[in-house]
């Protein structure tokens, strides 16, 4: 529990996760002060719009804003922009910030993730990561009607853009190390459907290619790869993951081997609590260390990490979330949840006009682990609290077919080539590899 010295609660980062963190302390009844440090100068916004809703000018920047500021300003929430966190002094519980020092009772981590550049390719105009929301206005300024974008990535992220860009008007190139798009999450099968959509909406593709420049003086003008080809480009996206953020941790005592080290009450240390893409934290439902870098898991961690920070050691809730993770490209959504079984089962669509539309399923020992679907709202739904129990494959299996309502073809895992519909046991995070450590 916090000792009563007044100095309240910290949240370092204005993040879905740290934001969530500050309203469950007042959902909590929790009285002290609520401070948020928002590295950012201004108002924090989500980060789903910028590939989507933000870059296609669907939405305005108000629109796309995490909170508005009023309401956390009324529930006592105080928001710091421009405030970064240096260094942190566990010892005395205080923090070292670009406005000075700053006590805490409590501290919650909620930084996310910094964008991976492109190794050996300095800063300049026309090259850009998507992190903010003037990452993303800067983009869609340079995305006018016949502009030529190479897309760096063909992660989610890169995806994304990819379709929003071809909304636009531009010209889009996705180059890749990897074979088959967004294949480390989605595995070969159900890759090759989605590069067949974004294909037949004019998206062109250079795989199991690595950029070895990014030519232009002034600004980005040719992308030249590692064959020697040339792409040219007016602007290049470069989506090839992030790393968590704690540069700034260094020095405190906290492990940040491969992200923030948490137990699996989400604490790092005492008083101490992490929340969000910057974890990495024992999940007992797996009994497996995770660091999820999605939306819905950053949301549920803020929560959680702030409810534990208030309850004695031994009144603690274990947190022991579903990973789950949506994509939104053309008309199609993508939504994963669980971790990847060893066992792989395919229930086709039957939609001749849509055969990129599935449900893949995947278990160990007879038991669902985790359901992948593309285009299958409502069977995603269902299959998504089977997960939260111990269901049986084969009734699972039942079910979906019966939400599909068509004649439906279960791919036998013993069969050679089954396992290529989704990779191994890994977790499903939204990253590709940089082309130097070739995901």
């Amino acid at each position: 529990m916090l000792p009563p010295t007044g100095a309240g609660v910290v949240v370092v980062g204005a993040s879905v996760s740290g934001l969530h963190a500050a309203e469950a302390l007042r959902d909590a009844d929790y009285a002290g002060p609520v401070t948020v440090l928002d590295a950012d100068p201004g108002p924090p916004c989500d980060r789903p719009p910028l590939s989507k809703q933000l870059l296609s000018g669907a939405w305005t920047r108000e629109q796309a804003l995490l909170r508005d500021a009023d309401a956390l300003a009324g529930r006592g929430i105080e928001v710091r922009h421009g405030v970064r966190a240096l260094g942190l002094d566990a010892a005395s519980s205080t923090l070292d910030t670009s406005a000075g020092t700053l006590p805490y009772d409590g501290l919650v981590v909620a930084t996310g993730a910094v964008a991976r550049g492109l190794p050996g390719v300095g800063a300049r105009p026309g090259l850009y990561t998507l992190r903010t929301p003037a990452d993303c206005l800067a983009l869609r300024a340079d995305l006018e009607d016949g502009a030529a974008l190479v897309i760096i990535g063909a992660g989610f992220i890169g995806m994304e853009v990819a379709a929003t860009a071809r909304g636009l008007g531009a010209a889009v190139t996705v180059v890749d190390p990897l074979a088959v798009p967004m294949q480390a999450v989605l595995g070969r099968d159900t890759g090759l459907a989605l590069q067949r959509l974004h294909t037949n909406h004019g998206v062109a593709f250079r795989l199991g290619r690595s950029v070895q420049v990014v030519h232009g003086a002034s600004r980005v003008e040719v992308v030249e790869l590692d064959d020697g080809s040339a792409v040219r480009a007016d602007a290049v996206l470069v989506g090839i993951g992030a790393r968590p953020a704690t540069d700034w941790l260094t020095g405190a005592g906290l492990d940040v081997s491969s992200g923030l080290q948490c137990d699996q009450y989400l604490a790092a240390g005492p008083r101490i609590a992490g929340a969000g893409d910057v974890v990495d934290w024992y999940n007992p439902r797996y009994e497996q260390r995770m660091r999820v870098e999605h939306w819905t898991n950053a949301a549920e961690q803020g929560a959680h990490a702030a409810r534990n920070l208030l309850l004695a050691p031994g009144d603690r809730i274990p947190v022991d979330l579903v990973p789950y993770f949506w994509s939104d490209q053309y008309d199609v959504r993508i939504q994963f949840g669980g971790v990847v079984g060893d066992v792989v089962r395919v229930v086709p669509a039957g939609d001749v006009d849509r055969p990129e539309r599935r449900v893949v399923l995947t278990g160990r020992e007879g038991v669902l682990t985790s359901v992948l679907a593309v285009g299958a709202d409502r069977p995603f739904v269902r299959a998504r609290r089977m997960l939260r129990r111990a269901t049986p494959m084969d009734e699972a299996e039942k079910v979906i077919r019966a939400l599909l309502s068509t004649d439906l073809v279960s791919t036998d895992p013993g069969r050679a080539g089954a396992a290529s519909c989704l990779p191994g046991n890994r977790l499903a995070v939204d990253a590709v590899v940089p082309p130097a450590d070739s995901s």
